[in-house]
Order: C-alpha cells, then structure tokens, then sequence
C-alpha cells in the first residue's frame, strides 16, 4: 500500500486532507521524478511490530538531517508521522512489517517543488538472520576515513536514495558466497553495512564505528545500545580498524527491518553466534517505540 503526498508544499492544509492512499502497485511518481532520474531524494524505513512503530522519533531526526544536507525544503515531519500511522490503521493483524518513507527534490525541469510518499508491507521473514546469523565480507568503500571532512558534498551521512553502488556490493558479496558487507576505507578503517550500522563486542564493551566520519547513524544500532547500557554494558563510539573486527568476540549488523544480524562468518573466518543474546536485543528491538 502506497500513502501519496501531493501536496507537501502547501503547508496550511491539513495533514489528513493532503493524504491518499493507494493499492501498492498505483502509480504515485512521475516518470520524470528527480527521485527516480537523478536518485535526488532521501528515504527511511521503519519497522513495525504488532502495529507499533520503532524509533519514530530517530527516523524523523534522521529524515530531517538527511534532507538539510541535500538542501531539499524542510519536510512535513508531522505529514510523515501521519502517513506512518495512516498504514498502520490498514495493516491488520501482521506480526511484522516496515513502512518506507520517500522525499525528493520533485520533477526535472519545472518547479522542483517536492514529492512525499510512504510505502507499507508485510516485513520478510528474518528469522534464520537473527538466530543462525549470516555471512559477510569486507569491500573497500574506495575513500580514506577522514573524506566527510575533506569533501562534504558527497553527502556521507545522509541515508539518500542513490543507492547503485549499495546494490553492486551486495551482488559482490554474493559471488564471495556471503550476504552482506562490510565497507572499509582506504587508509584501514571500517565504516558501516550498505544497509546497516556494524556493532562489535570486545567482552563487556560493545564498539561502534563513529558516525564523525560519515557513517550513518543507525536507529536500531541505537536501540542495541540504549539495552545494552541498561543491562550493565559499556558502550562506545570510536574509530575502528580493520584488523580489530578479527579480535571481536562477536559481531552484528543491525538495520530497522532484519534488527540485530550476528555474524557467523566474516571474510571466511567464523564466529560465534550467541543465540540467546541475540534474541533478548531483537525482542527488545522489537517492542521499542
């Protein structure tokens, strides 16, 4: 189901009236869209547990942030939310599903005056990546660490809808028999998953690579540590290199839709999966708002 925004612009109509929903396979973007031409636009997606939706807040900030940074007009926040909770009211009974939300520049070559659109289903199921874990390598991102400083229009950070080079890696990674990545840099650190935010374990410390240099901030990662903090554990931002994701206890990926991800394997080097563990953090994941 598609929820279209037409009207994002005109800013004294009310958010209900502006709203339409549609059958999931009705057309809501011009063929011309600077979101499908150019990829000019930004993107969130939530999950959504038993019609409760996690990280609201988070994703909005982010969704906000994203925009700034691609100097699109200030998005309708409270349009968004509405439209979220729009798809909600005609979810049903699901266990598990995502909404994903999209905001571009507009149409080439007229007024670029912008596009909002929400997308709602039923989520996959990720029940052996949450429990059994996945494979993943490691794929140089082809910049050094410090590039969000040097050359900020390249728009590190931002969570935009040019997205080819995200795809690419993960057929890569499929030719390397794994299912995901790692990206790093040139000059040997590691950065973040094409989809989801890295979280290492070293004993009772848990590690993620600081978002200064680009990598996006990750809503669930920040679930995982506001559980892991009231369970006694230290968690940490920092730079990480590469040769330390080997001295890992353990690993994850987290995202909004697959939740916590441990990684079974890396590179061709295994890992242990602490099944019990897992499952407290994606039970948590789950339920938060």
């Amino acid at each position: 189901m598609t929820i279209s925004q037409p009207d994002l612009a005109h800013a004294g109509v009310p958010v209900a009236d502006r709203l339409r929903v549609h059958p999931f396979d009705h057309p809501v973007v011009d063929a011309m869209n600077l979101g499908i031409t150019r990829g000019d636009g930004i993107f969130e997606t939530v999950g959504i547990h038993r019609g409760r939706v996690q990280g609201v807040e988070e994703h909005l900030a982010r969704f906000a942030r994203s925009a700034a940074m691609l100097e699109l007009p200030e998005p309708d926040l409270e349009a968004f939310r509405a439209a979220v909770d729009l798809g909600v009211s005609h979810l049903g009974d699901v266990e598990d599903a995502y909404c994903k939300y999209v905001y571009t520049r507009g149409i080439e070559s007229r007024s670029f005056e912008p596009t909002g659109y929400a997308f709602i289903d039923v989520n996959p199921d990720w029940t052996r990546e949450r429990t059994e874990g996945i494979a993943a390598v490691t794929l140089t991102r082809g910049y050094p660490l410090d590039i969000a400083q040097r050359a900020p229009w390249l728009l590190q950070g931002a969570k935009t809808l040019s997205y080819a080079v995200n795809r690419a890696v993960l057929r890569e990674a499929a030719r390397r028999d794994a299912e995901d990545v790692i990206f790093t840099t040139t000059d040997g650190y590691v950065l973040e998953g094409p989809t989801s935010t890295l979280l290492l374990r070293f004993g009772d410390e848990f590690v993620t690579p600081t978002p200064e240099h680009g990598v996006l901030v990750g809503t669930a990662q920040l679930g995982a540590f506001e559980y892991l903090a009231s369970h006694g554990h230290r968690t940490t931002y920092r730079d990480v290199r590469v040769e330390e994701l080997a001295e890992a206890d353990q690993l994850w990926l987290t995202n909004s839709q697959r939740l916590a991800a441990p990684l079974r394997r890396l590179d061709g080097r295994e890992f242990p999966v602490d099944r019990t563990f897992t499952a407290g953090l994606n039970t948590f994941l789950r339920v938060r708002s």
